[in-house]
């Protein structure tokens, strides 16, 4: 007995004297929250195959570092439910036209409590090196009437606008905007899905289900083809708009 009471008291002591010379535990950097991304837009890839894009060590755009300095960035090429698993947040910016099953799984993932931020343009301004009809260039007309005509929006266009780009406010925010659109809403939309409109109809908020959708109808705050650096008031004013995800009263009100 007495043999078993030193082995175990040795033991206890080797283990006290190994956790004392490992010293503290390393501080592990929480995970970032998972972030959807769908889009036409260069914003993950760049513009160009993707082999070469990779092979070239071209600096990232500017809007995947912003978005990556605070989400784990997913690319996302569809939005069927097995994409969308695990994933609470997702941005839309300029996307391709949806199947009708990825209308149904979008407006299904946001009933359930998903947040959406959407880049919705009418006349896309954004240059590109594919002509038009070309399947690599980003969508020129936004194609969601399914969706915004289910949650009651209609997004208008006014030919006589200003071409250049202009900052108008979002929200009290400063927003780079060119050739824009506006929302106004409608009655078609179904039961538990409400937007209202704000800043002249520049901005819609959904809440649809138990989830929320803030859109934007336009995407030229996304841009910058210059070499300089990005402004900071571009970059402030994505981060603000990020800053919505996940509360409903961070969002623009009437």
């Amino acid at each position: 007995m007495r043999f078993r009471r030193r082995t175990s008291l040795s033991a206890a002591l080797a283990l006290l004297v190994a956790a004392c010379s490992a010293g503290p535990a390393e501080e592990t950097a929480p995970a970032k929250p998972r972030l959807g991304l769908f889009s036409t837009l260069p914003i993950y890839w760049g513009e160009g195959d993707v082999a070469a894009l990779i092979d070239s060590g071209a600096e990232p755009d500017w809007v995947r570092v912003e978005l990556e300095s605070r989400y784990d960035l997913v690319p996302l090429d569809t939005l069927e439910p097995d994409a969308l698993a695990g994933i609470d947040r997702v941005i839309l910016a300029q996307p391709r036209a949806l199947a009708p099953s990825e209308n149904v799984s979008f407006d299904q993932w946001l009933t359930a409590g998903g947040e959406a931020l959407i880049f919705a343009d009418p006349m896309l301004t954004r240059h590109s090196e594919y002509p038009i009809g070309d399947r690599r260039r980003p969508q020129d007309v936004v194609l969601l009437s399914p969706l915004f005509d289910h949650w009651g929006l209609e997004l208008t266009f006014d030919e006589t606008q200003p071409g250049e780009e202009r900052v108008l406010p979002v929200a009290g925010l400063p927003v780079p905007v060119r050739l824009h659109g506006r929302f106004v809403r409608n009655d078609s939309g179904a039961e538990e899905r409400t937007c209202t409109t704000h800043d002249e109809g520049l901005v819609a908020r959904c809440a649809v289900g138990q989830g929320t959708a803030l859109v934007l109808a336009d995407a030229a705050l996304l841009d910058w083809d210059g070499s300089a650096p990005v402004p900071d008031r571009r970059k402030d004013a994505l981060q603000a708009l990020l800053g919505g995800f996940g509360a409903r009263e961070s969002l623009p009100r009437d």
